[in-house]
């Protein structure tokens, strides 16, 4: 597993795709920042949360798209399941190059704050008085961080399973572009529904409805269990499709 790991991670910085992906995630997340903090003097940082997890219908995409159908255009699909490694280990040596790439953006993202703590350091020193509190919550950052990164990592294990239908990097981008942009939508359309039963299918589809409380800086365990549930099911079922492919 740590050789596949090794071996995606280092293929992100060969490839153009690494720079690509890092350069438009800071570029994306510092013009949503300016805008929903700076430019209207805000403190708030739940929009800016907010925006960005709808940056990753378009960024994760980036990420996953390559991961396995690369191998099937490059007619290396075969030695990668006749490898020595288990299924597990090779999807999860994948998903994990992924995974971190994804998240060293998110921390590389965080220097966005500094002018903002800059700030709110200034009005400190010119109040006359330290009573009210002056600046970000360190608490609201710190779970929209995690929930941002519970949502990426769910988006991750989506895109993971697209890249294995299909050998066309392109046709992989689209459809999980589409599909991930579903996920997001559905929370929106979920207030029009009446239906009991239709309204909890597609609660349990929408990744939205459960950020909320870690935009709140509330850990919600419910919400950690929902993403970390969502992710597995999408890595089980990558898993399964190539060992089916393997002794298919």
């Amino acid at each position: 597993m740590l050789a596949i790991y090794r071996k995606e991670l280092k293929s992100y910085f060969i490839t153009p795709v690494g720079y690509v992906y890092v350069g438009i995630f800071l570029a994306l997340t510092a013009l949503i920042f300016c805008y929903t903090t700076l430019i209207s003097n805000s403190y708030d940082t739940t929009s800016y949360f907010s925006m960005m997890i709808f940056t990753f219908v378009v960024l994760i995409p980036l990420l996953t798209m390559k991961l396995f159908s690369e191998e099937k255009k490059l007619r290396t699909e075969q030695m990668l399941l006749t490898a020595p490694v288990t299924i597990t280990g090779m999807v999860f040596g994948k998903y994990l190059a992924a995974l971190t790439m994804f998240v060293g953006s998110v921390l590389l993202s965080c220097i966005n704050f500094i002018p903002l703590y800059a700030v709110a350091n200034q009005e400190r020193a010119e109040a006359a008085s330290n009573a009210i509190h002056i600046g970000p919550s360190g608490a609201q950052i710190i779970g929209s961080l995690i929930g941002v990164i519970l949502v990426g990592a769910a988006f991750i294990a989506v895109g993971m399973l697209i890249s294995t239908l299909t050998e066309n990097q392109l046709a992989s981008a689209v459809l999980s572009v589409a599909i991930l942009l579903l996920m997001i939508v559905l929370g929106f359309v979920n207030n029009f529904i009446s239906n009991y039963a239709v309204r909890f299918i597609i609660d349990w589809i929408s990744v939205l409805s459960r950020f909320a409380s870690f935009g709140y800086g509330r850990f919600d365990f419910a919400a950690l269990l929902y993403y970390l549930s969502l992710t597995s099911v999408f890595i089980f079922l990558t898993i399964r499709v190539y060992e089916k492919r393997r002794w298919g």
